[in-house]
């Protein structure tokens, strides 16, 4: 036996001991034919149902039935044609009207079209009775309250005075003017009642549009006008509700949300559930006639909030436990989270922000501390300058005060004699003053070397340079320092006096302490007007100079090159010169040592201030040797 004799062996044994197995592996066919308006809808529910519940594979055929417009049999006649070659060489598992038209066009050509297939329809319960069902056929029956209608009218709006009613002339149409006209007939004492079936559309639009006060519209059908003119119910109801002046009622869900108000209606959802059950219940194999379905009566009542809010519904009018569609959220319920993350960046801003601030304010506490702890150390600094030079200040008051006492007995001596010798005595008394007066300016300098508070005012930055020199008179000579001075004319220093002495001070002490090991000793100062205008003091020494890899930490706090220093002198000059808005840096010097630059802003454009600060501070060096000589208790000073 050939291998494909074997497989063909194989597949008819599965065949004929399976025949379900194979069966189920055939689609179900299902012929959906549905005629006019709601049941359009419904039929794309019930299609949409069908694919939900039956899980195999499944044909739809989709029918679109119209012969509910007109009344020439031949159009039915023609359409039963069409079905039959349809399915010339297949026979639909199931036949599914809705709508009445639907099923009596079904019932009047089945035997011509499919005599065995099974028959589901959907009809409203009124039209029960025309139909004549066999085993093979059940139905799903809807119930339309139409008197229900118009209570709900008149509940939502109880001035109602007036209900015109939407409905066309076609024949299913007239058939549901009879049972309106029926179910109304309770209402007739206290509503008027506006039919427009005897209308054109055009006609209908008009009268809609000028509706007396305390009107509503009741939208059923409209297939055909007065005038026979065909109608699709989708482009109707839109344009009715584009030129209506009352509210819109209906009594199927098919338009809900685009334009009626609400109420109890019949829900396409639940017919459409319905008819799928039952339909999946008949293509598993159910006789039909054992279907037994209550009528599907309307739905929960819900309501179009856009609409009640259109024509001034209260919510308390509306039957209890209803459903509120389209209404408008709430900010918080439609951008929860935009919101969210708008108040999440908003806080975290916030937060930020007060973080910003904080810090912010700390520092500018930390800078005032720091600024404060520096002060203190520049005047720790200036006491403790101050005590190393002691013994050069005793000298320097002893000076004035031994010439004084000098000159006084010279003058008591003079005056004492037989004949007074008077202009002796008078220029001995006037030594006296100007030694007094001396001994008073060295006293000043130093008491202001133990202030604290900074007074600000032009400086003249030459004669900051002299009096340093002159305080460190003692040590310069001590350590035989060779001072060599280059003072230009300056425009005057807005800053304060006692903070740039102090700032000459630690520089040229420094330079004296950097030359201790070496020989010659030699510090030149030298002040000019730079370039841009600045002034520009250097402060040269001959000493062993500074480690070029240090070179950018000697201005920083703690950082010191001697064995007992505190590390704070320069970093205390450095502060002074940025206070006056200044800047500082420190060079090597050709050869050997180290030279520091100040460059200071001047306190104004101009010709320099006359002063006699030159002559008060050559006076003080009178007693130094002469221009050039060394010794071991002096310097040689050249200017």
């Amino acid at each position: 036996m050939t291998r494909s004799s074997t497989i063909g062996v194989v597949l008819l044994c599965l065949s004929l001991c399976c025949p379900d197995k194979v069966a189920a592996a055939e689609s179900k066919k299902v012929l959906l034919l549905h005629s006019f308006g709601a049941n359009l809808q419904n039929a794309t529910g019930i299609r949409a149902e069908l694919e939900r519940q039956w899980p195999e594979p499944l044909e739809i055929f989709n029918a679109s039935f119209a012969t509910a417009r007109p009344t020439d049999e031949n159009v039915a006649s023609r359409y039963a044609d069409y079905l039959r070659a349809l399915f010339a060489n297949q026979r639909p598992d199931l036949a599914l009207a809705i709508g009445a038209p639907s099923a009596r066009f079904f019932q009047q050509y089945r035997q011509q079209l499919f005599p065995s297939t099974p028959m589901l329809m959907m009809i409203e319960e009124r039209a029960l009775s025309s139909f004549k069902l066999t085993a093979n056929d059940t139905a799903v029956l809807t119930s339309v309250d139409l008197a229900g209608v118009i209570r709900n009218i008149l509940q939502v709006l109880p001035d109602t005075a007036n209900v015109a009613v939407v409905i066309g002339s076609s024949p299913i149409e007239q058939y549901w003017l009879e049972q309106m006209r029926a179910a109304f007939q309770p209402f007739a004492g206290r509503l008027s009642f506006i039919w427009f079936n005897d209308l054109s559309l055009s006609e209908m639009l008009k009268r809609a549009s000028a509706l007396p006060p305390r009107s509503a519209i009741f939208f059923f059908l409209l297939l055909t006008d007065a005038t026979g003119a065909a109608h699709e119910e989708e482009s109707v109801f839109s344009r009715l509700h584009a030129t209506a002046n009352a509210p819109i009622f209906s009594y199927s869900d098919a338009n809900f949300g685009r334009g009626i108000v609400g109420g109890p209606l019949g829900s396409v959802e639940d017919r459409s559930r319905q008819v799928a059950s039952a339909a999946v219940r008949i293509l598993r194999g159910e006789i039909p006639g054992n279907i037994q379905i209550p009528p599907i009566a309307f739905s929960t009542p819900k309501f179009d909030w856009r609409e009640t809010q259109r024509w001034g519904i209260s919510e308390s009018r509306l039957p209890p436990g209803s459903e509120i569609h389209f209404r408008d959220r709430p900010l918080w319920e439609r951008y929860r989270m935009q919101i969210l993350v708008v108040c999440f960046t908003l806080l975290a801003q916030t937060a930020l922000i007060a973080w910003l601030i904080y810090e912010h304010r700390r520092r500018q506490l930390a800078e005032v501390l720091a600024r404060n702890s520096m002060a203190d150390l520049t005047h720790l600094n200036r006491m403790a300058t101050a005590g190393e030079l002691s013994a050069s200040i005793a000298h320097e008051v002893n000076q004035p005060l031994t010439g004084i006492v000098t000159r006084a007995s010279a003058a008591l001596r003079w005056l004492r004699r037989d004949r007074p010798d008077l202009a002796k005595a008078e220029a001995a008394l006037e030594q006296i003053v100007a030694g007094g007066q001396r001994a008073s300016d060295i006293v000043k300098s130093v008491r202001t070397m133990f202030k604290k508070d900074a007074q600000i005012g032009l400086v003249d930055i030459n004669k900051v340079i002299l009096m340093v020199l002159q305080l460190l008179r003692i040590e310069l000579r001590k350590w035989d320092v060779e001072v060599q001075t280059q003072l230009n004319d300056l425009p005057p220093v807005a800053g304060d006096m006692v903070q740039l002495q102090q700032l000459v001070l630690n520089l040229v002490a420094n330079a004296i302490d950097a030359m201790h090991a070496v020989t010659p000793r030699v510090l030149c100062l030298k002040s000019e007007l730079n370039a841009s205008g600045a002034l520009h003091v250097s402060i040269g020494d001959t000493g062993t100079g500074i480690d070029p890899s240090t070179a950018d930490e000697v201005f920083k706090p703690l950082f010191t090159t001697k064995k007992n220093g505190m590390g704070m002198g320069l970093a205390i000059c450095k502060s002074i010169v940025e206070t006056h808005n200044g800047r500082m840096w420190v060079a090597a010097a050709e050869g050997r040592g180290t030279i520091f630059h100040i460059e200071l802003p001047a306190g104004f454009r101009g010709a320099t201030p006359s002063c006699d600060l030159e002559t008060d501070a050559t006076s003080s060096f009178e007693r130094l040797p002469p221009h050039g000589s060394r010794n071991a208790t002096g310097p040689a000073i050249r200017k």
